[in-house]
């Protein structure tokens, strides 16, 4: 009887082996051609306006002031790779010096949006009561103006420049940060290992950016990339209608208005901006993207 059980194992444990080494033979599409690829195109995108970004940083490309007079215009060449603009001025030079601009606004911007939204945020869900009310009424409040609209009041109070523009557009997409912190606490709050926390005598803080918010990161994070792109289209926006990035500084949106008058003659003025902007907006969406995909554990 043992000897025919032995059997029937051993038999069972071939089938498997053989049954693993047929499923390792098999093709199956890695990860990253399934919901990872979204996440991958967009870092290879946004990658691509870091490098030429950092390459204006160290000098590489053409100086974005520099003017020539007798090259006015000119279209994409090997001296010239994207043409010039009426003032002679490189196009590559400029866009790139553009991208440090829209990577240092979206990068500041987001950063401020995030440490005071979800500040804030996280101590009115935890605390809840009359701070819950008080903060939530004052968010409502920056929420009643839409995000372009309250960019421009405070860029027009402040004046405009880099730093203020930061801080406008900052300051505009708080809110946001704000609400999906506050949901997420106000969920996280009464689960146990917070109710553990408080029976051991944790301070409020500690039990927030200890336990609370660790496990709630998720949502923060695709926020985030959200309004990093948002925030890169407000500065263009802001730039386009002159109140963000003065000349001679270059910034897409600058860029953009400066070359309307010249669409029927130099259509490069248009697509080198227009083009920038759209990369890097749509990298970082497909990069919120992927980021949602694989911190949602729905999806798993």
């Amino acid at each position: 009887m043992a000897v025919v059980w032995r059997e029937k194992q051993l038999a069972a444990e071939r089938r498997g082996r053989e049954r693993e080494r047929e499923r390792l033979w098999q093709f199956e599409p890695p990860e990253l051609w399934g919901q990872g690829i979204n996440m991958w195109v967009g870092a290879i995108l946004l990658l691509a306006i870091i490098i030429l970004a950092l390459a204006s940083w160290w000098g590489w490309t053409p100086a974005p002031n520099a003017m020539d007079i007798r090259a006015r215009l000119a279209p994409p060449s090997a001296e010239h790779w994207w043409g010039t603009d009426h003032f002679g001025r490189d196009v590559l030079g400029r866009i790139a010096y553009g991208g440090r601009v829209a990577l240092q606004v979206g990068v500041g911007s987001t950063l401020l949006a995030a440490l005071l939204g979800v500040t804030l945020g996280a101590w009115s869900g935890y605390k809840g009561g009359w701070w819950d009310e008080v903060i939530m009424r004052v968010v409502d409040g920056l929420m009643a103006f839409p995000g372009i609209l309250l960019a421009i009041m405070l860029v027009t109070v402040l004046g405009p420049g880099t730093a203020n523009t930061i801080l406008a557009i900052g300051l505009a997409n708080l809110p946001l940060f704000a609400r999906i912190t506050r949901g997420v606490f106000l969920t996280g709050r009464n689960a146990l290992y917070v109710e553990a926390a408080n029976a051991l005598g944790a301070r409020p803080w500690h039990i927030i950016h200890r336990h609370v918010l660790p496990n709630s990161i998720g949502p923060i994070v695709v926020q985030a990339t959200i309004t990093f792109s948002t925030a890169i289209l407000t500065e263009a926006s802001l730039s386009y209608l002159g109140l963000g990035i003065q000349p001679p500084d270059a910034s897409w949106g600058r860029m953009l208005k400066e070359a309307q008058p010249y669409m029927g003659r130099a259509l490069w003025l248009v697509l080198a901006p227009g083009l920038a902007i759209f990369v890097t907006v749509i990298a970082l969406n497909l990069i919120g993207d992927g980021l949602r995909d694989r911190l949602d554990p729905q999806t798993h």
